[in-house]
């Protein structure tokens, strides 16, 4: 290769694919294909890659090519084979009337000015950090059709669009002339190809370059399906030979037929891996073209509610990711880092390849690299949706207005501060990840097994990331049971045994290997601003093969801009997990959020240590994402720590995947963010007690968006528990004038013990609740609702 040519490669492309000219990277993007493959299966790839569209093969000449390949070679070129395909960039380039460079824009007060990439193209102001940011992220998009340009101080302009305004400056006085000019032609073209209407409201036949406009985005499209379309059927295809052939290798005997069947698995995993890849390409294509149409076609049509994307990724900013509604604009100079940062109290250094060979690598039994999602909870036809959550306006002043003169305890709060979940359901959550203890509970190694339940003490915040709902208060006695033996080996019942404090127990027992119980109490600081709520009590685990008993509690969740802005949730604090049996630990520090901080936003940081205090695994991720964990080979103390305490620096194998949070389901921005389990929670079944939070007629009420109804029965049940109260409390009285010893509430299922391994007090299951079940007999339950 010439020194002249700047060898480039597609940032898709493993390190092992071979590099090529700079000046054959200016149509389509080229797919690699290994220069070991047979003529037989490359030509089998270049079928499916000509059907797929939108990539070029390159492939190393070798004397194994074909005839056809040998012709097609006929390019100049004597040491690669390109075959060209429908190019997808080139829809995706600017107009001739395309003006670019560099402009500082107004950020904040604390940032001032930051220098932003802007690109003027079909009457749209874009811009992006860098210039690389311009094939997968637009940071934001101004419409010059309907824009205002004013001239402000030396190089400084003012964009005025839809109530908001962008302040610009140039490098030179020369540019920001340059600019304007450049903006204010953009503008009158976008002006002129806007479509007008008489006084009369009809609308007339469509320009001719309209026309031709969309019978050739929608052929594109049209077209790109059925490449999709063809991609699917060949990916089918060589899946199944695959595994046919996957399948042939177990059944071997004989060790030299092992030999062309690896080869043959080898060939059809690697024609599996370049049709997916190709898929790769067309979606990718697909996607920024529809996002092409879904800026320029309401600009030229706005009065048409035409989009290109599917319903299911509305709920989306293409180029920034956020939430519909959200400005991405506003949030663009937010820092988010990919790698975690030092731990306040420690140093991670990945090991060498060498240390990872001397000292070994993590078994394989308990962690797990690839977290699919595979066990959602949407199995044995569960339900996937509940009715969408209605958008009703509330007035903070009107219902404080209401609430002068009362107790605060009878204070009638609407449903509409409420999720249709009772926090005995939002307790039974915690269980969304239940696979990991599963896991656990086959680990031979009690540090590895410690690992396995930081992760899933961890896990059961993730669904509180956008949850700001609040869930509806049990009344006394009422109960919850969650019965998914068949599915995931497990039972769980919860019992609310305390209106005052509102206090909580919950028993769940699984085939499985391993057993949990908990009794919690919530106690809640309101904090002007902001409301901390703390749960108080005790989560015990115990697996029964090992005997391993692990206790730790959970942390403290505040939930932010109560009285203004748009509410939001932090968890913070420490959570320590004890096994009782050999008195290993482990310490988790949940940070808070600070807009000031460097830190990852959500981090947690753990230790795991044994009894001796020796520490063994380092544990990162954030409670919303991932947990991994990463095994110590060496230790040693550093320097540089804040008064003048040092740092332990740990030498750590590279980190294994412990957990992952399920993606949310379709539609979630509009079902409270419920997952895929908390969607389950509340559907109605059969069989269960009269007390069971599925039956709360409140709850079901505003699960089917009748809130005004539900506050009605809502107020019903708080009187009648408020009459409960007031006659127990009258019995007690009388008993205690009697001079008998008052009788309090005794819960229904649990009774309260003293645990012999950790000497804690607690309610625990006392049995008969299923076997009641199985008799149907509810003789004993009360009626509360």
């Amino acid at each position: 290769m010439a020194d002249s040519e700047q060898s480039v490669r597609h940032p898709l492309f493993p390190p092992s694919s071979i590099s090529f000219p700079s000046h054959l990277w200016e149509a389509p993007p080229l797919l690699a294909v290994p220069a070991n493959l047979t003529p037989r299966l490359l030509d089998h790839a270049l079928n499916a890659l000509h059907a797929c569209g939108g990539a070029r093969v390159v492939r190393q000449v070798s004397g194994a090519c074909s005839a056809a390949l040998r012709q097609t070679a006929a390019l100049n070129m004597t040491e690669l084979v390109v075959r060209t395909l429908p190019s997808p960039s080139a829809a995706q380039g600017p107009g001739p009337d395309a003006y670019k460079g560099w402009l500082f824009k107004w950020t904040n007060y604390l940032k001032g000015y930051q220098r932003r990439w802007f690109v003027l193209s079909n009457g749209l102001l874009s811009y992006y950090r860098t210039q690389a940011e311009m094939a997968h992220t637009c940071r934001g998009t101004i419409t010059l059709a309907t824009v205002h340009i004013e001239m402000g101080d030396t190089c400084h302009f003012v964009l005025t669009s839809g109530g908001r305004s962008y302040h610009l400056k140039a490098y030179s006085e020369g540019e920001c002339q340059r600019w304007v000019s450049a903006l204010q032609q953009a503008k009158a073209n976008a002006t002129q190809m806007m479509p007008h209407s008489d006084d009369s409201g009809d609308e007339g036949p469509l320009a001719q370059p309209d026309r031709a406009l969309i019978q050739g985005a929608l052929k594109t499209l049209a077209s790109k399906l059925e490449d999709l379309n063809t991609c699917n059927e060949l990916i089918g295809k060589h899946g199944a030979a695959l595994q046919r052939s996957l399948s042939e290798l177990e059944d071997l005997r004989a060790a030299s037929d092992g030999v062309d069947k690896l080869k043959t698995v080898n060939e059809r995993a690697t024609l599996f891996r370049i049709t997916s890849n190709a898929m790769i390409n067309v979606i990718i294509f697909h996607s920024f073209n529809a996002h092409h149409h879904l800026k320029v076609w309401p600009l030229q049509y706005p009065e048409k509610k035409v989009s290109p994307f599917p319903q299911k990724y509305k709920q989306h900013n293409w180029a920034e990711g956020t939430p519909e509604g959200e400005s991405s604009e506003e949030n663009e100079d937010i820092e988010f880092f990919d790698a975690m940062e030092d731990s306040p109290a420690f140093i991670t250094v990945p090991a060498d390849d060498h240390s990872q060979h001397s000292r070994g690598s993590l078994s394989s039994n308990w962690s797990q690299d690839d977290n699919d999602g595979s066990g959602c909870y949407l199995r044995r036809g569960r339900r996937r949706r509940i009715p969408d959550k209605p958008n009703y306006s509330l007035n903070l002043w009107s219902i404080m207005k209401n609430c002068i003169g009362k107790e605060l305890s009878k204070i009638p709060m609407p449903v509409n501060f409420n999720e249709p979940l009772s926090m005995l359901q939002r307790l039974t959550e915690d269980l969304e990840y239940s696979e990991l203890l599963d896991r656990a509970a086959h680990c031979d190694s009690s540090l590895e097994q410690m690992c396995l339940v930081a992760a899933f003490s961890v896990s059961s915040y993730s669904t509180t990331v956008h949850r700001t709902g609040k869930p509806f208060n049990p009344l006394l006695g009422e109960t919850y049971e969650l019965d998914r033996v068949e599915e995931y080996g497990y039972r769980s019942i919860c019992e609310q045994i305390s209106h005052h404090p509102p206090a909580a127990a919950h028993h769940v027992i699984s085939q499985r290997g391993w057993t949990l119980w908990q009794e919690i109490t919530i106690d809640s600081k309101f904090r002007g601003k902001y409301i901390s709520i703390m749960p108080l009590g005790n989560i015990h685990l115990k697996f029964h093969a090992s005997g391993n008993h692990y206790v730790w509690s959970k942390v403290t969740s505040t939930v932010h801009n109560i009285i203004v802005g748009k509410l939001w949730i932090d968890q913070s604090g420490d959570i320590i997990i004890m096994n009782h049996r050999n008195k290993d630990k482990c310490h988790l520090k949940f940070s808070p959020y600070s807009y000031f901080s460097r830190d990852v936003p959500r981090k947690v940081t753990g230790v795991v240590m044994d009894s001796e205090g020796c520490a063994h695994y380092i544990l990162s991720g954030t409670w919303d994402d991932k947990m991994e964990s990463a095994k110590i080979i060496e230790s040693s103390h550093g320097s540089g720590g804040s008064e003048g305490k040092q740092k332990t620096v740990y030498q750590t194998l590279p980190p294994k995947l412990l957990w992952k949070k399920y993606p949310l389901p379709e539609n979630a921005e509009n079902m409270h963010y419920f997952s895929s389990l908390a969607l389950t929670l509340n559907e109605p079944e059969d069989g269960v007690a009269p007390t069971d939070s599925r039956l709360r007629p409140d709850q079901r009420l505003m699960e089917a968006g009748l809130w005004d109804e539900a506050n009605t029965e809502k107020q019903i049940l708080e009187e009648r528990q408020r009459l409960e109260r007031r006659k127990r409390e009258a019995q007690a009285n009388l008993a205690l004038e009697e001079g008998k010893e008052a009788e309090s509430y005794q819960p229904l299922w649990f009774d309260k013990r003293t645990d012999t391994e950790s000497g804690e007090s607690s309610y625990v299951y006392k049995g008969g609740y299923w076997e009641a079940k199985d008799r149907q007999d509810w003789s004993q339950c009360p009626a509360i609702f």
